[in-house]
Order: structure tokens, then C-alpha cells, then sequence
């Protein structure tokens, strides 16, 4: 056992502005790392892709070349919203794992779709695990949406432990 722990693992933890990533991190701590280890911890943000919007033209067919043409302060300011989540994101993460001791963090905020870059990364900075939550949406939404989790399982280039957050029995009564 000790050889275990003293392994240096690259722990990649997918994390959004959801609880249940937040769980999963939360779950890591305690369950995966050991104040005698020398892992790191890298926290990974994905900015979603940017929506195209298409546009009807004057005969009201959709104009395949054309799009909505935002002003420069629109985009601006979505830009800037976006990278204001993700730094939320990644400072409530990083707040969580403010006791280690030994532990490195790193952050990491990338753009694209998540299912796509998660599994990237995982190749790209060498990760030993992926540690990521599930949203636990039922089979009509995730059939809409996919399965972010699901795709990772699938597609990533090490072992990925899925963490669920457990029912709420709050305010069932």
C-alpha cells in the first residue's frame, strides 16, 4: 500500500456551475487523496461552445451564409460573462481544496464541447483518472443532450470514476 501512496497521480476533475461537479470534487477530497500523497490535482473548466444563430433572409429562407451580426459590444460582453463564470467556477473549486497540504492544484479553463475537450485533456495532461459528476438527467434528456459522463467513460485515456450525488431527502416532508 504504501507504494500507492507514494505515487504521484495526476487526478483531472471536471468541473461547471453545477452541484453535482462540486460533489464529485468534494467527493475526491475526501475518498481519492491522502495527505501523505504527491498527486495533482487538476481542476478543468470548459467553456461551451459559442451558439451560431442563423438568419431568415428578406424572402424568409434561412440564409445559409449569413448570421445575426452581433455589434462588438455584445460580443464583448458575452465573452466577458463567460470567462466570469468560469472563474467563478474554478475559485469555488479552488476553495474546496484550500486544506491540502501536499496536493498540488492546477487550474485549467479550455472552450469547446466538453464531452470533446474533457476527453482531450485527459490524453494531453497525462491524467491517471478522471473524476467527474453526473447531472443523473432521465433517459428523454439525456437522449437530447447526451451524457457528458457517459461520453468520458467511453472515450477518455485513463480509468474515470463517475460520482453521483445522492437524492435529497430535504424538504420531503
Amino acid at each position: 500500500m504504501a507504494d500507492a501512496e507514494a505515487k504521484e497521480r495526476r487526478i483531472l476533475v471536471a468541473v461547471d456551475e453545477g452541484e453535482e461537479s462540486m460533489y464529485a470534487l468534494s467527493w475526491c477530497l475526501k475518498n481519492l487523496i491522502c495527505e501523505s500523497s504527491k498527486d495533482t490535482l487538476i481542476l478543468l473548466y470548459v467553456k461551451p461552445p459559442r451558439v451560431v444563430y442563423t438568419a431568415l433572409d428578406g424572402t424568409g429562407r434561412r440564409g445559409y451564409s449569413e448570421g445575426y451580426m452581433f455589434s462588438s459590444d455584445i460580443i464583448t460582453t458575452m465573452e466577458k460573462y463567460s470567462n466570469d463564470v468560469a472563474g467563478c467556477v474554478i475559485e469555488k473549486a479552488k476553495t474546496l481544496c484550500r486544506d491540502l497540504q501536499n496536493v498540488k492544484v492546477e487550474t485549467k479553463v479550455e472552450h469547446g464541447d466538453p464531452r470533446d475537450v474533457i476527453c482531450e485533456m485527459t490524453g494531453k495532461l497525462g491524467a491517471d483518472m478522471l473524476v467527474m459528476g453526473s447531472h443523473g438527467y432521465g433517459l428523454i434528456k439525456r437522449a437530447f443532450l447526451g451524457s457528458v459522463s457517459n461520453h468520458c467513460a467511453q472515450n477518455a485515456s485513463c480509468p474515470v470514476l463517475i460520482v453521483k450525488r445522492p437524492k435529497s431527502t430535504a424538504g420531503s416532508n
